[in-house]
């Protein structure tokens, strides 16, 4: 028995050296190729090998200790290390080499495949990119064309620059030239109708004269000194503008403008504009000692053409005012001097120095022979044309009289003022006829409505007044547009519509019967003036951002 034990022991013994030197030598064996495939013929034999030896106590124990390990490997997870004694045979060992043999087989393939594959992906990348560097270097090229064309269309440009230059000139001069000789044409038109009616005028002069010798004692020509080139005021009744009794506008909603164009008229800010009598040529006296005339096209096209400006004050402009007959324009200055400009000659023809502050605004009588203008100086002054010397010197304001103006085809005039008050006054005598008294604020100007049955003022409040001029007590309408200051206000050729240049930036449109009002927005500072077309179907604005804008009725937008 003790030499059987031995035997078993060293069984044993080689059984676990042999384990070892397999582990050692070969990789250990996978989870699913250890117990489960052990072959039958190493059982045998060590069952054999016990019953011969007799050692049936052994078999026992081996019979017990076999089974339950490999009953718990198969149960449980192979997480430990095999602690078994097992001894592995020639055929075990070749059925794991061939298993891994064809696990690494089939990665082979795998990996194959993916060689391929990828190799077939470089091919058609480095096509790609063959393809793609071609059609680099030929959009290289054909930006290189591109780039020596447009070198030599920019010089042939160039070259045609000095004509295209040369007949943009000759298109203003010829523009102007075509502005001046209508100007021009409607002057001596006009002249020549005057020169008529004075002369009717005349006759009928001479005949009152020799039916009363006492007309030449009346205290109108008693009071004011005579000079032998003074011009005599026109004889006759007012001839009302058919147009201010609403003949030929519209009646138009305030609310139906809106903004049509503008266009940059000065770097500086823009104090007056004014329109001229029969066409659509706007007048711009600015901040920058200049003034300059703007086409206004009907069509839209080239809006804001300058065909002329003028340059001689020696400080800002402050007003501007066209002459009756179209040819001339009168400005006012802070270098308180009054000029007039004749177009034709393109200078300036009278200087007309008198006032001891800036002057403010100015306005010719219908018959265009006499100019009155307004001063910080708190007068009004009454010019003749024809003498070149002020005829009056109109004194009753107590402060700066900012704005002055005749009212059409009459010898009436209307100045308001800084002490909160407006005045009418007779200019053949030189007598005030009528106060205004109801501002609370400075006032800064004022406008007759074309019928001359209204007058509309506004002052540094905002607040606009319409005043019945046979009521002058108390004004008949307020239209509170503050609280910032209102800067003009203009009459439609109707009479109907009032706007008002504020300095909030906005351009006021009033029903002058209702007193109903709208805003017009467009202007990015304060608004200086403003005025209708001849027709009242637009509203021209400009202020202190140097643009003109053109307001227009919905239906006349394009």
């Amino acid at each position: 028995m003790k030499e059987g034990a031995d035997e078993e022991n060293q069984e044993v013994s080689s059984e676990e050296a042999a384990l070892s030197a397999a582990s050692r030598g070969t990789r250990a064996p996978s989870k699913q190729h250890t117990v489960p495939k052990i072959p039958e013929a190493v059982d045998d034999f060590l069952r054999n090998f016990l019953r011969r030896a007799g050692l049936s106590r052994t078999l026992n124990l081996f019979e017990a200790e076999w089974y339950g390990s490999a009953q718990k490997l198969r149960t449980e997870a192979p997480r430990t290390a095999w602690t078994g004694v097992f001894m592995p045979d020639a055929l075990t060992h070749g059925q794991l080499l061939r298993s891994e043999l064809e696990t690494v087989r089939v990665e082979t393939d795998l990996l194959r495949r993916d060689v391929l594959v990828a190799g077939e992906t470089l091919v058609r990348t480095q096509r790609e990119r063959d393809f793609h560097r071609l059609q680099y270097q030929r959009v290289a090229e054909e930006k290189n064309r591109l780039i020596e064309d447009f070198k030599q269309l920019k010089e042939h440009l160039e070259s045609y620059e000095p004509a295209r230059r040369q007949l943009e000139d000759k298109y203003q001069a010829a523009l102007s030239r075509k502005t001046l000789i209508t100007l021009e044409k409607d002057r001596v038109q006009n002249t020549t109708d005057a020169r008529l009616n004075e002369e009717k005028a005349h006759i009928k002069r001479e005949s009152s004269i020799k039916r009363s010798d006492s007309a030449d004692k009346s205290p109108a020509n008693s009071t004011v000194t005579r000079h032998p080139e003074d011009t005599q005021f026109p004889v006759g009744s007012r001839l009302l503008d058919p147009r201010a009794q609403g003949a030929f506008e519209k009646r138009k909603s305030p609310s139906s403008f809106s903004l049509s164009y503008s266009f940059r008229a000065h770097t500086l800010p823009i104090s007056c504009i004014d329109l001229h009598p029969r066409k659509l040529i706007l007048a711009t006296a600015s901040d920058d000692r200049s003034w300059r005339l703007w086409e206004l096209l009907p069509n839209g096209e080239k809006v804001g053409q300058m065909v002329l400006t003028g340059e001689g004050h020696s400080d800002w402009l402050s007003g501007c005012s066209f002459h009756p007959d179209g040819a001339k324009l009168a400005t006012t200055s802070g270098d308180s001097t009054v000029r007039l400009w004749d177009f034709s000659r393109g200078c300036c023809v009278l200087s007309l120095p008198g006032h001891g502050q800036p002057t403010w605004g100015c306005s010719f009588h219908s018959c265009g022979h006499f100019l009155a203008s307004c001063s910080a100086d708190r007068t009004a002054k009454l010019w003749d044309l024809n003498s070149q010397r002020c005829r009056l010197t109109l004194r009753r304001h107590a402060a700066s009289v900012n704005s002055v103006c005749f009212l059409p085809s009459s010898d009436l005039l209307l100045t308001c003022s800084a002490d909160k008050t407006l005045a009418t006054w007779d200019a053949r005598l030189g007598v005030c006829t009528a106060d205004f008294h109801g501002h609370q604020h400075p006032c800064n100007h004022a406008a007759f409505s074309p019928a001359g049955d209204v007058v509309a003022s506004c002052d540094t409040r905002g607040v606009v007044n319409l005043w019945d001029i046979r009521k002058p007590a108390l004004a008949r309408a307020t239209v509170d547009g503050g609280p910032m200051a209102a800067n003009q206000v203009a009459f439609s050729p109707s009479g109907k519509t009032l706007a008002v240049a504020s300095t909030d930036g906005l351009v006021r449109v009033v029903e002058v019967d209702t007193g109903v009002a709208s805003s017009l927005s467009g202007h990015g500072d304060g608004v200086q003036s403003v005025t209708f077309d001849h027709e009242g179907e637009t509203v021209m604005s400009a202020g202190s951002d140097g643009v003109i804008i053109v307001w227009a009725g919905r239906e006349n937008l394009k």
